[in-house]
C-alpha cells in the first residue's frame, strides 16, 4: 500500500525502504535501499513497472545492482503494487529472490489538483487532472518533478553529513490515461532521473568520518535512467481481458577516479568507466475466468537488450588494464501459463509453467511452479509452494575480457548459462481479529549453476555476492558450478491501519551459505542470521471540527552483523591499497545493526487544500553501525567508517 511509504518511520517515501520492514527482507545499510531477500544478492530482484521489466529504478543506481541511495520512484504517483518473495508464480521470470511489480495510479479524472512538497527526496511539484472538465471519459494526466534537496540546501550553506560530496539529482514521473471506449483503454507512462556527485579526497578532512569518500581518492560519477511505455487494455469479453504493453528503457553510468599521493597530494588518473544500456520490450497478458472455480493467466515477454560497456584501470598514471570494452546485444524471450483451480471452498491450487530463452549463450529453461492453499477454518489457512527459477548474468559479467598470449581478446564469460534456484515454502496464516493477522513461513532455497572461478584456479569468488558494493566484479574464466543454500523461518504480526492505529512486527531467523571453486562452504555477503522490525503508529483527529490529524510513528530495527572479508594489512601496506584476504572470505562478522526512527506529522485540512508537516528523525539513539573497514595508506592503518 503506497500509504505505508508515507506513514512508516524511516521509509523516506521510498517503496524499497518500506519493503525492508517485511519478514525476510534485510536492509542494514543506511547508504542504499537494496532489497536483500532471504540472504540473496539484491541483483536477484526483478523490477517491473506497468507490466514491463525495468532497470534499476534509483538515482546513483549502478549497473550491477538494483538499489541506490535515492529512489527515482515517486510515491505520490504509485498505486498499490505487488511485492513477492521466494516461490513467486509463473507470471514472473529472470529473477532469483523476489519481485517488485509496480503500478502507477491514474490522475484525477474529475478535477485538477496540484502538489508542492519539500523533503529528503527533493523539492517537488506535481499536477493531475482530467483532459476535459466536463467529460471524465476523455481521460486524465498525472505528472511530478523533483530536484535534489541536498543540492539546493548546499547552495545555502547547509550540510547533511556528506562532506564536500553533494549529491545532485532530478527526476520526473508521469502517466496519461485515455479511455478509447467502454472496453478499451490506452495508457502512456514513464519515469526518468539524472544524478551526479563528486567525492574529492584532496579536499577531504582526514578524520575518516565522510560516509562515502576517501581522503586518498577522487571520484566523479554521473548516472541516468529513463523508462517509457504504452499499454492497451482490452476487455475482450465479460470473462476475459487482454493487455499489450510496449516500452523502452535506457541507462547510463560514467565513472572517473583519481589516486592521490599521500606526500604531494597530487592526483593522477586511476580508472574510468562508461556504461550504456538500452532495452526494447513488447509484452502481452491474457486473463480468462472460465467459471467460478477456474481461471487462466497466460502471457509473454520480449526484451531486446543492447549495451556499450567500457571500463579500465590506470596504474600509477602510466599503464592501462582494460577490463571491459564491448558493444553487444541479446534477446530474452519469456512465456508463461498458469491455472488457478478451486477444488472446494477450502482448497485451491495454482500450477503453472514459465519458459525463457536468450541468445546470449543460447540458454533455455523450463520452470514448473505450483502453489496450494487450504483453509482450515474461516480464520486460518496453510499454504505450500514450489518454484524453479533461472536468471541471466549481468551484461558486465558476460563482457569481462582477458588477453591471450598473442594479444588477442578472450571473452571467457560470454557463454555462461542461467543461474538456477529452487524454492520450497510452507506457511500458515491466522486471522486473530478482523484487522489483525499472524503469519509464519518456513523456506528452503537451493541454488546451483552460479558463476565461480574454474577448479584449476580455486578460490572463494561467487557471483552470488555481487551487489555487495557499488563496484562491478572483474572476474574472468567463470563457470556455472557454484552452489548455495538459504533456509529460515519468518513470523509476521500485523494490524492494518484501522481507527487511526496500526502495528507491524516481523522477525526472521535464517542462514545463507555458498560454495566457490575451492570447495569451502562460506557465509554469503548477506548472511546476517536474523532480522527483527517493530513499527507502531497512531493518529489523532484534532481541531474544532476534528478534521485535522496529528500522527506519531516509531520503528525499531535489529539486524545481525554482516560477514566481511578481512583486510590483509601487510599486503595492503606493501601495495599501498586495500587487499582482501580471499582465503578467509566473509569470515569477519560485523557488530549487530540497530536503529530507531521516529516520525511526527501534522496534517491540516482547508476548504480546497491540505497542508502537512512531518519530522523524520533517523537513528535517534545515534547508534554507531559499522559501514566499512578499509586500508588508509596515509595513516598506514585500517580505518572503520560508520553509518
Amino acid at each position: 500500500n503506497v500509504d505505508d511509504t508515507k506513514r512508516y518511520a524511516g521509509a523516506l517515501g521510498d517503496p524499497a525502504r518500506m519493503a525492508a520492514n517485511f519478514a525476510g527482507v534485510i536492509a542494514g545499510n543506511d547508504s542504499r535501499n537494496d532489497i536483500v531477500v532471504r540472504g540473496n544478492s539484491p541483483s536477484g530482484m526483478l523490477w517491473q513497472m506497468e507490466g514491463i521489466n525495468i532497470p534499476n529504478p534509483n538515482h546513483f543506481g549502478s549497473l550491477t545492482s538494483t538499489g541506490g541511495p535515492v529512489s527515482i520512484l515517486n510515491n505520490n504517483n504509485l498505486a498499490k503494487s505487488d511485492f513477492l518473495t521466494s516461490a513467486f508464480p509463473a507470471q514472473y521470470g529472470n529473477g532469483l529472490s523476489g519481485v517488485f511489480d509496480l503500478s502507477l495510479r491514474n490522475g484525477n479524472n474529475e478535477k485538477r489538483e496540484y502538489l508542492g512538497q519539500v523533503g529528503f527526496n527533493g523539492f517537488e511539484v506535481g499536477a493531475e487532472g482530467p483532459f476535459s472538465k466536463t467529460d471524465p471519459k476523455k481521460g486524465s494526466f498525472l505528472f511530478n518533478y523533483r530536484y535534489s534537496t541536498l543540492g539546493i540546501f548546499n547552495k545555502l550553506g547547509i550540510q547533511f553529513g556528506t562532506g564536500n560530496a553533494v549529491p545532485n539529482y532530478q527526476d520526473i514521473n508521469f502517466k496519461i490515461n485515455l479511455p478509447l471506449s467502454s472496453k478499451v483503454t490506452l495508457s502512456a507512462f514513464g519515469m526518468g532521473g539524472l544524478s551526479d556527485v563528486k567525492f574529492e579526497g584532496n579536499k577531504e578532512d582526514t578524520t575518516g568520518k565522510n560516509l562515502y569518500g576517501s581522503e586518498n581518492e577522487n571520484t566523479r560519477v554521473d548516472y541516468g535512467t529513463g523508462i517509457a511505455g504504452v499499454s492497451l487494455d482490452i476487455q475482450t469479453s465479460a470473462r476475459s481481458n487482454l493487455k499489450l504493453t510496449t516500452g523502452v528503457s535506457a541507462t547510463k553510468e560514467n565513472f572517473e577516479g583519481d589516486s592521490i599521493s599521500t606526500e604531494t597530494r597530487v592526483a593522477f588518473l586511476s580508472g574510468t568507466a562508461r556504461f550504456r544500456t538500452q532495452r526494447y520490450s513488447f509484452n502481452g497478458q491474457y486473463v480468462y475466468k472460465v467459471n467460478a472455480r477456474n481461471s487462466i493467466n497466460a502471457g509473454f515477454y520480449n526484451d531486446v537488450y543492447q549495451f556499450n560497456l567500457f571500463n579500465k584501470n590506470v596504474y600509477q598514471g602510466q599503464y592501462d588494464v582494460i577490463n571491459v570494452n564491448r558493444d553487444g546485444s541479446w534477446y530474452l524471450g519469456q512465456a508463461y501459463v498458469q491455472w488457478k483451480h478451486r477444488f472446494t471452498n477450502r482448497l485451491s491450487v495454482t500450477p503453472g509453467v514459465h519458459a525463457q530463452y536468450t541468445t546470449q549463450g543460447t540458454a533455455f529453461a523450463i520452470e514448473p511452479r505450483i502453489a496450494a492453499r487450504y483453509n482450515i477454518s474461516e480464520n486460518q489457512s496453510i499454504n505450500v509452494g514450489y518454484g524453479l527459477h533461472h536468471q541471466m548474468q549481468s551484461a558486465y559479467t558476460y563482457s569481462v575480457e582477458t588477453r591471450n598470449a598473442d594479444g588477442s581478446i578472450n571473452l571467457s564469460n560470454k557463454n555462461l548459462d542461467f543461474t538456477r534456484s529452487q524454492h520450497f515454502v510452507i506457511g500458515t496464516e491466522r486471522l486473530l481479529t478482523s484487522n489483525t493477522t499472524l503469519k509464519a513461513e518456513a523456506y528452503y532455497q537451493f541454488i546451483d549453476r552460479a558463476p565461480i572461478t574454474k577448479s584449476d584456479n580455486p578460490g572463494s569468488y561467487s557471483a552470488l555476492n555481487t551487489g555487495n558494493s557499488f563496484a562491478p566484479d572483474d572476474e574472468a574464466d567463470l563457470v556455472n558450478k557454484g552452489l548455495a543454500e538459504n533456509y529460515g523461518i519468518e513470523v509476521t504480526l500485523e494490524r492494518t491501519f484501522t481507527k487511526g492505529f496500526y502495528y507491524l512486527v516481523t522477525g526472521s531467523l535464517f542462514d545463507s551459505k555458498y560454495k566457490g571453486s575451492d570447495g569451502v562452504w562460506r557465509n554469503t555477503a548477506f548472511n546476517t542470521g536474523y532480522a527483527a522490525n517493530a513499527l507502531v503508529g497512531k493518529e489523532w483527529t484534532v481541531g474544532k471540527e476534528k478534521q485535522n490529524v496529528l500522527a506519531f510513528n516509531i520503528k525499531f530495527s535489529a539486524i545481525g552483523g554482516r560477514y566481511l572479508t578481512p583486510i590483509d594489512l601487510q599486503a595492503s601496506q606493501a601495495l599501498e591499497k586495500s587487499v582482501q584476504d580471499e582465503e578467509h572470505a566473509f569470515s569477519q562478522k560485523q557488530t549487530e545493526y540497530f536503529r530507531t526512527d521516529i516520525k511526527l506529522s501534522y496534517r491540516r485540512e482547508f476548504k480546497k487544500s491540505t497542508l502537512e508537516f512531518s519530522l523524520d528523525l533517523q537513528n535517534v539513539t545515534n547508534h554507531q553501525n559499522v559501514f566499512t573497514t578499509q586500508y588508509n595508506r596515509r595513516t598506514n592503518s585500517l580505518v572503520t567508517q560508520y553509518q
